[in-house]
């Protein structure tokens, strides 16, 4: 879907001998036809550069050690982890340091299906993993992958109708399954349903169709009266606990957050004002940010639920990397996704948010210094490299600490979605 380098492809990357130890790593979610997430590719990079200058062998190296010092469980959740591979990765092996019940071998679109990659792909098979086709464009020559593969990924914005109709043809009585790529709006992804994909690469989800004009349901009003009480210096206790309570859902999610190991209580909690004096009000407040998200991302992906939790979380915790205020960094890392949970658009939100000015510039895209962290996560997600390099050097940054905050985040989102069941 994005641009991956350590596997062989040549749009972004970073040189491994140059990295210094360093090491990037982003995911993009593979969704099926009931927006459940069936797998994440890996998007590894070994340094800061924005331009590839290693040569493509030991990339895969890097990219396999990488994949091995992270731990594909941590990185997908014990779901399949698709990695890019190039011929030497195949032919000599290497692959065989992960385990092959978690791995989807991608065959790059650039590698020319020689008898000998061929029978390295059919030796993988063999052993257990799975096999993607990368790319893929029907040529007469790549028959005897076809018949291996497992997946055919297929780039929406490199093919029209007609070429994919003819390619699902040629492809009838094999049983694979089928994946489009780069799908970014719902209106691609409704298109490739027609067309018979089921599974899907790119964050769609993220960008519904969006209803102008649309009243805000009134227990998302009641949500936004609550984010605007934390939003204060000191929180009405009263007040807020009999807000609380007027959603019977929330409260529900709010005390079994408090009562979760994310907030390590020693007793259980019962009631919403023992758990404001037993967190204390800045712990409350994440909290019940974070139950509030969940009760707004309700009856859309789990994927967009975890995306707000860990743009929530970084932004939090990197706020102390450029001087800007923690709490609201996290309050706008998880209110970014809002649009995509109640398909309204971010301009008709933001005036009831309880949010400084520049913060709702920022979340409405004004690049300006309260919206830096947002910006360099939403390229390192899509693993745009150069983009968030751009960013880290616009504002002095540090990126090793970027990326520690990162996979600090990664971790806490998938804590705080078992936290919440």
């Amino acid at each position: 879907m994005a641009s991956h380098v350590l596997a062989g492809k040549s749009s972004a990357g970073g040189s491994p001998e140059l990295s210094g130890g360093m090491r990037y790593v982003a995911r993009q979610p593979i969704m099926d036809l009931r927006s459940r997430v069936h797998g994440y590719e890996l998007l590894f990079r070994a340094g800061p550069e924005a331009v590839f200058r290693g040569d493509g062998d030991l990339a895969t190296r890097t990219m396999l050690d990488n994949t091995v010092m992270f731990g594909l469980e941590c990185l997908t959740g014990g779901l399949p982890a698709f990695l890019n591979c190039t011929r030497e990765s195949l032919t000599d092996d290497l692959v065989n340091v992960l385990p092959a019940s978690m791995t989807v071998l991608e065959v790059l679109e650039s590698l020319e299906p020689t008898p000998e990659l061929i029978a390295a792909c059919r030796k993988q098979k063999a052993s257990g993993f799975r096999i993607a086709l990368d790319d893929f464009i029907w040529r007469p020559e790549l028959a005897p992958l076809v018949s291996l593969a497992d997946y055919i990924k297929v780039d929406f914005t490199q093919s029209d109708g007609g070429e994919r109709k003819r390619l699902m043809k040629k492809l009838t009585g094999h049983t694979i399954a089928m994946l489009a790529e780069k799908i970014e709006t719902e209106e691609e992804y409704q298109q490739a349903c027609k067309e018979g994909f089921t599974l899907f690469q790119g964050y769609y989800f993220c960008k519904p169709v969006l209803m102008t004009n649309r009243k805000i349901p009134s227990n998302r009003m009641l949500y936004i009266e609550i984010l605007q009480m934390l939003r204060g210096d000191a929180v009405e206790m009263k007040k807020l606990a009999r807000l609380v309570k007027r959603d019977a859902s929330l409260t529900y999610r709010l005390l079994r957050l408090v009562n979760s190991p994310l907030c390590a209580m020693r007793q259980e909690i019962s009631s919403i004002q023992s758990a404001l004096l037993a967190v204390g009000e800045e712990a409350f407040r994440r909290i019940a940010t974070l139950a509030i998200t969940t009760e707004m991302s309700t009856g859309q992906p789990t994927e967009l639920l975890r995306m707000a939790f860990l743009r929530g979380r970084f932004c939090e915790i990197a706020a102390g990397v450029c001087g800007l205020d923690a709490t609201e960094q996290y309050l706008m890392g998880m209110l970014s996704l809002l649009p995509a949970m109640m398909r309204v658009p971010m301009a008709e939100l933001t005036p009831q948010l309880p949010l400084r000015q520049e913060i709702r510039l920022a979340l409405e895209g004004s690049a300006n210094g309260e919206r830096v962290l947002l910006d360099w996560l939403e390229f390192h997600e899509r693993g745009d490299w150069a983009a968030s390099d751009a960013v880290v050097l616009a504002n002095k940054l540090n990126r090793e600490e970027l990326v520690n905050c990162f996979a600090e985040a990664m971790v806490w989102a998938e804590d705080a979605l078992k936290s919440i069941g």
